[in-house]
C-alpha cells in the first residue's frame, strides 16, 4: 500500500495534516454537544426548544454552537477537497 503523502510536497502534507486534525476537532466538539442532549442532530435540539421540552438556556447556545461547528467543518472540508484537486 502506498502512502497518501508519498508524492506530496512536505509543506502541503503538513497543511493537509493540520486541516484534517482541525476538522476532527470540530466534529468531535459537535458530537459532544449533541451527546449532552441525547440527540444526533442540531435539528433535534431545535425541535426540543420549539416544543418547550427543555430550558432555553443553555440549550439554545448549544444548538447554535453545534450548528456553527458543523458548518465550519463542512466549509473546511470543501476547501480541503479543492486544495487536493489543485495538487
Amino acid at each position: 500500500m502506498s502512502s497518501f503523502f508519498e508524492n506530496i510536497p512536505y509543506e502541503d502534507a503538513e497543511q493537509i495534516d493540520r486541516t484534517t486534525k482541525f476538522m476532527y476537532e470540530l466534529r468531535e466538539s459537535r458530537q459532544r454537544l449533541l451527546e449532552q442532549h441525547g440527540v444526533e442532530s442540531e435539528d433535534q435540539i431545535k425541535q426540543s426548544l420549539v416544543e418547550m421540552r427543555v430550558a432555553e438556556h443553555p440549550t439554545y447556545e448549544d444548538y447554535l454552537s453545534a450548528s456553527i461547528l458543523e458548518k465550519a467543518r463542512l466549509t473546511i472540508r470543501q476547501e480541503l477537497k479543492s486544495y487536493l484537486k489543485e495538487l
